[in-house]
C-alpha cells in the first residue's frame, strides 16, 4: 500500500487530500473498519449505459470459522446492490456486499460502505470507507489460547480489539497484562506437555515458574525447552521475552502495534502445538496399549 495525492474530489468533496491506495480485494480484507482508501479497481462501466457504472466484486480470501473449513477460504459475491450513475455531486453512496464462503457455502461475511466514484481516470477510481463488517474484523482468536486465559480472556480480547483498529500501544498493554497475570498458567501448560515429550526440561521449567518476574522467568529458560515446541527452530518463550521486555516507552505506536501482533501469533502457535502435542501422546499411547492387548491375546 502506498500513499497517493488524489487529483479528483474526496469523499468529502475537498482536494489535495492523501489517501492510501489499493485494491479493492486488499481494502475489503485487510482494512479495518473507520478507515477510507482510494480504490483504484472499484468501479467498471456498463457498456449499455455511458454514465451507468458497477462496483467491482472481487473473490476474497478471509477466514472461515465453519466446523468444515476453520481457516482460510476463498468468499465470493453473494447480495447486494453494485450499480450506480455517475454524479460525483451527489456524494458518496452506502452500499452492504454479503458474501459467501466458496467452500462449506454456509458462513458469509457482510460488509457496509460508502463509495464515493472520483472524476480522474475512465472508469474514475473510488473512495471508499468501510463503516463495519460481520462477523468482525479480523482472525479469530483460537479458543484454546483463551482457554489458558481463563476470566482475563476477555482482557486479551479487548487487545485483539486494539489490533485491529490499529492501536498498537493499546494492544501492547492488554496483552502484556494477561500474559504477565497467567505466567504459571503459562509454564504449567507448558510442563504437562514437557513431562510427555522432553522429561529432561521438567526441573528446569518448573524452577522457571517459581520465579515472581515474569520476564526473569522467561530469561531462565532460554537455553532450555522441548524440542517438540519449538517454533521454526526458535524457544517461543526466547521471542516473548525479546517482544515483551522493551516496553511501551521505546516504541512508537506502530512499533508497539507490531510488537503486539508477534506476541499474539507466538502465543497461538505454542498454545496449538502444545495441545497438537499432547494429542499425539495420546494417540501413540491408545496404539501402543492396543498393539500390547493384540499381542498378549495371541495363543
Amino acid at each position: 500500500m502506498t500513499d497517493s495525492g488524489t487529483d479528483g474530489v474526496s469523499p468529502q468533496g475537498q482536494t489535495g487530500e492523501q489517501y492510501i491506495e489499493m485494491t479493492f480485494a486488499d481494502f475489503l480484507q485487510s482494512m479495518p473498519p473507520g478507515q477510507s482508501a482510494r480504490i483504484t479497481d472499484a468501479v467498471e462501466r456498463d457498456q449499455s449505459a455511458p454514465r451507468r457504472f458497477e462496483i467491482t466484486a472481487p473473490a476474497l480470501w478471509l477466514h472461515c470459522t465453519s466446523d468444515i473449513c476453520n481457516g482460510p477460504r476463498i468468499f465470493r459475491f453473494l447480495d447486494g446492490f453494485r450499480y450506480y450513475e455517475l454524479d460525483p455531486e451527489k456524494g458518496p453512496s452506502n452500499r452492504y456486499f454479503t458474501y459467501l464462503c466458496s467452500n462449506c457455502r454456509r458462513k458469509t461475511k457482510m460488509f457496509s460502505l460508502s463509495v464515493s466514484p472520483g472524476k480522474d481516470a475512465n472508469p474514475p477510481a473510488a473512495f471508499c470507507t468501510k463503516f463495519g463488517e460481520i462477523p468482525a474484523f479480523g482472525t479469530p482468536t483460537p479458543n484454546r489460547l483463551l482457554r489458558l486465559f481463563g476470566s482475563d480472556s476477555k482482557i486479551f480480547l479487548k487487545g485483539r480489539q486494539c489490533e485491529n483498529h490499529g492501536l498498537g500501544i493499546g494492544a501492547f498493554s492488554y496483552y502484556r497484562r494477561v500474559v504477565e497475570n497467567h505466567k504459571d498458567q503459562l509454564f504449567s501448560e507448558i510442563i504437562k506437555v514437557a513431562a510427555k515429550i522432553a522429561p529432561d526440561t521438567v526441573a528446569a521449567l518448573q524452577a522457571a515458574k517459581e520465579q515472581h518476574q515474569f520476564l526473569n522467568a522467561l530469561d531462565a529458560v532460554k537455553d532450555v525447552f522441548p524440542q517438540g515446541l519449538l517454533i521454526n527452530g526458535h524457544n517461543p518463550l526466547t521471542l516473548l521475552h525479546s517482544a515483551l521486555s522493551e516496553g511501551l516507552h521505546a516504541h512508537t505506536d506502530e512499533q508497539c502495534l507490531q510488537a503486539a501482533h508477534d506476541i499474539r501469533i507466538v502465543l497461538a502457535e505454542l498454545t496449538d502445538r502444545m495441545g497438537q502435542a499432547l494429542k499425539n501422546e495420546a494417540e501413540l499411547t491408545s496404539a501402543v496399549a492396543r498393539l500390547t492387548q493384540r499381542k498378549s491375546d495371541r495363543p
